[in-house]
């Protein structure tokens, strides 16, 4: 059937665009919980349905290796130590 024509014969309502309504200074609308048949806060007066979330993509586990060996440290060379001269006490 052509879109026209089912426009023209179908009695439905149109459904929700999604546009949020602003006031003069730009800033976003509230709905009004006084009003429980219109939504304000979108142009429309009507509420759009939540689109449904994508699955997020599920991993593969990764394959553990064997921890490798360390080398042992090295070990700097141990400093000579200055000798002290003492004074002798009298």
């Amino acid at each position: 059937m052509f879109n026209w024509l089912k426009k023209l014969f179908d009695n439905t309502e149109p459904e929700a665009t999604g546009v949020r309504a602003r006031n003069s200074k730009g800033h976003f609308v509230k709905d009004d919980a006084s009003t429980p048949n219109v939504n304000e806060a979108y142009v429309d007066g009507k509420t759009p349905k939540r689109k449904p979330r994508k699955a997020a993509a599920k991993k593969k586990p990764v394959a553990k290796k064997a921890p490798a060996k360390k080398a042992p440290a090295k070990k700097a060379p141990a400093k000579a130590k200055a000798k002290r001269k003492t004074t002798a006490k009298k």
